[in-house]
């Protein structure tokens, strides 16, 4: 019974032993629940370890924190922890519990229950799945593992999407992740709840993380185009529009950003969701899309990213297409754009002439800075004030176009622009 156990990598099984060696010191048992049992099982990576205990779950999170003398979150309201043991790995911890929904898309009422009830509240067959950390034994009181082999969604109750609507977001990105289907009486189950319009009614902040997870999928386009089949985007807006030419430039956002990541593995990571979503509200104006920011709760970096992309149009378009444009030129418009709208541009405009300048800036011009610095100036006698500003501008202007190459011929034009003003 322990083949599923011994599928865990390696890296992890140290730390299940430890947490059923401290489970069977208190005389109770640990179990691994969720998606990560059904990554498992399909030989899929997942270091997000989501534990079970029947009894105390806070409890044995903070035996086990204390033992790796590590960082832990405790949210006594639901009975969960998080351990934190290094970054980029977590152990969430929980009591077993069951739940109700006092009405539809509200947040669910918990209180102390069986494993069985703890998973029968989950969303789906293949995330209600447990195996046992004492002898590796996998509880299946559902036909998860069966709809896993059959390739199939199948919720656990005739008002799952009701309860929690976030529940269509989930079962379209599974679906499309893992090629699967969603079944014939889940996926009515779900356009009954897009007709009674069970989106528009969850949280925006809950339909903001659901959105977000999407985008950042390998591949979101197909969900986005499984999302718009089955439920349309009127949960975000009812005038975005998804049309032909929205799909062609969400494919070109994909291959821009391949593109960076196989020639700018330096640069400081993506985010691609953000990219996506630039290419999502297109169709949309300035306005509307500050509205969608406040509605959702969006980060006023996110906002600034999404509205600098829509409001960099006209002369900087054309200035861009330019063959002749000074470098100087290139710096001043993409250097104070985020590397996510200069990319959305790039997918979006086909020019190559507009193109190669984004790579100029790119491969030379991103991040170039001028040796003198404001020590230099006072010795040669400039008093500090905004004069710095505008002499550092032009030595980097000149810089850009060749002009001067290290800091000797920085301090030279320096000299010969102080001389001019005298």
């Amino acid at each position: 019974m322990k083949k599923y156990l011994g599928k865990i990598p390696e890296e992890l099984q140290g730390l299940l032993n430890k947490v059923h060696n401290i489970a069977a010191r208190k005389n109770t048992e640990a179990y691994l629940v969720g998606g990560f049992v059904r990554d498992l099982i399909l030989g899929v990576k997942n270091l997000d370890l989501d534990i079970v205990i029947e009894g105390d779950g806070i409890g044995l999170a903070q035996d086990f924190a204390s033992s790796l003398g590590v960082k832990i979150t405790v949210h006594r309201q639901f009975g969960t922890a998080t351990v934190f043991v290094r970054p980029g790995l977590k152990v969430d911890f929980s009591s077993s519990r069951q739940e109700h929904y006092p009405s539809p898309a509200h947040l669910p009422l918990v209180k102390g229950g069986s494993l069985k009830d703890d998973l029968n509240r989950r969303d789906f067959t293949l995330n209600a799945m447990a195996i046992s950390l004492k002898d590796g034994k996998l509880v299946d009181y559902f036909g998860g593992l069966n709809d896993l082999r059959h390739k199939v969604i199948r919720v656990l109750h005739p008002l799952s999407f009701i309860d929690d609507p976030t529940r269509i977001f989930r079962a379209i990105r599974f679906e499309q992740r893992y090629n699967f289907k969603i079944e014939p009486e889940s996926l009515k189950l779900l356009r009954q709840a897009v007709r009674l319009k069970m989106l528009e009614r969850i949280h925006p902040h809950r339909t903001r993380d659901d959105l977000v997870l999407i985008l950042k999928e390998k591949n979101p386009v197909k969900e986005i185009k499984r999302i718009e089949k089955l439920a349309g985007f009127d949960f975000i807006l009812p005038q975005l529009k998804i049309i032909p030419k929205t799909y062609a430039l969400l494919k070109a956002i994909k291959r821009e950003i391949g593109y960076f990541h196989k020639n700018y593995t330096g640069r400081r990571p993506l985010d691609t969701w953000v990219i996506y979503l630039m290419g999502l509200l297109e169709s949309l104006d300035a306005k509307k899309i500050k509205n969608i920011c406040a509605k959702f709760g969006l980060r006023k970096g996110e906002e600034k990213r999404l509205l600098s992309y829509k409001r960099s149009q006209g002369r900087f378009l054309t200035d861009l297409s330019r063959a002749s444009i000074a470098p100087a030129r290139i710096f001043a418009l993409l250097e104070p754009l985020s590397y996510e709208t200069i990319l959305a541009l790039r997918a979006k405009y086909n020019n190559p002439v507009f193109k190669r300048n984004i790579t100029d800036f790119l491969d030379i011009y991103n991040g170039m800075r001028i040796s003198v610095s404001g020590d230099d100036l006072a010795g040669l006698g400039v008093l500090p004030g905004p004069r710095y500003r505008k002499i550092f501008t032009q030595v980097l202007k000149a810089k850009l176009n060749g002009q001067v190459r290290n800091k000797e011929e920085e301090l030279a034009l320096i000299k010969q622009l102080l001389r001019k003003r005298s």
